[in-house]
């Protein structure tokens, strides 16, 4: 398993993060907030079944298989470099504020669009921040080391920017889909949910490595983009744009498309990764002398 492991990291990676989060959610699956097979209801914690029903999984997935894989392959080197980005919060002030900013501004853009301009005032906007904080230590710390700081890392090693993101964002959709049997995904259930929320990851993706690859992979950056969208959406959208509660995912999803497109346009699908220097070849290569002795 050791070997197998080493010659295969990233599928090795991608196999454990799907297989133990999904081993963790059966049972909310088969729960009545899922399936109904077994007769077991999840408590509602802080409103919401999902710190119990969804979190475990969480942690076991993205989180365990990068480090089980990176200690396996690296040891501990290879554990230092990967929890070092963890804590590379030294970074410029003007992309905290793309990543606290941006998203909710991009998301309040859209769906003013899509609401015909009319947006209602918020009712819980005091609980934005507590909940984003929240959403940093449990959604943001249980997946950005496994997809954007070991997956997205080693996949940049291998192939261009723009590939690599095409790569990992249908795996981070593909991670989420047992979830769309549960109450995870009320109001998007169904293949029409499904593909929007698949449309949507491939696409933000893009977005998340441009983050990325920008603050010089800095996870803590990562993170906060990534918990912007889900505080927005849990705690804002359905007060400002009540006439799309039931559309909130294809909506985002066309915003996200949007910018993914401007990001590759500009940056020429680069994704803000510095281009690879390769040595300069002279245009003329002359033959040595030959000395006879």
């Amino acid at each position: 398993m050791s070997s197998l492991i080493r010659s295969h990291p990233l599928t090795a990676f991608f196999t454990l993060a799907c297989a133990l989060s999904w081993l963790g959610w059966l049972n909310y699956v088969l729960s009545n907030q899922g399936l109904g097979v077994i007769d077991t209801d999840y408590p509602a914690v802080l409103g919401t079944t999902q710190l119990l029903g969804v979190l475990p999984g969480a942690y076991l997935g993205p989180i365990g298989s990068a480090l089980i894989v990176t200690a396996v392959t690296d040891g501990r080197a290879g554990l230092r470099a990967w929890a070092g980005r963890l804590f590379r919060w030294r970074v410029g002030a003007r992309w905290y504020a793309v990543a606290l900013l941006a998203v909710p501004a991009g998301l309040l853009v859209v769906g003013a669009v899509f609401a015909g301009g009319r947006i209602a005032a918020p009712t819980l906007l005091g609980a934005y921040l507590p909940v984003l904080v929240l959403q940093l230590v449990t959604t943001g710390l249980a997946e950005e080391p496994g997809w954007r700081d070991f997956a997205l890392s080693r996949l940049q090693q291998r192939y261009s920017p723009l590939k690599s993101a095409a790569i990992l964002g249908p795996v981070w959709a593909v991670w989420h889909y047992p979830l769309f049997l549960t109450d995870w995904a009320e109001g998007n259930r169904g293949w029409a949910g499904l593909l929007a929320f698949t449309v949507f990851c491939v696409s933000f993706n893009v977005v998340m490595s441009w983050m990325f690859n920008r603050t010089n992979e800095s996870l803590p950056l990562s993170m906060l983009m990534h918990v912007s969208v889900n505080t927005f959406v849990s705690v804002l959208w359905p007060d400002l744009f009540p006439s799309l509660a039931g559309v909130a995912i294809p909506v985002m999803s066309v915003g996200s498309v949007v910018a993914a497109l401007a990001i590759i346009a500009v940056t020429r699908g680069r994704l803000g990764r510095p281009a690879v220097e390769r040595p300069s070849v002279p245009a003329e290569r002359h033959a040595a002398p030959l000395h006879s002795r």
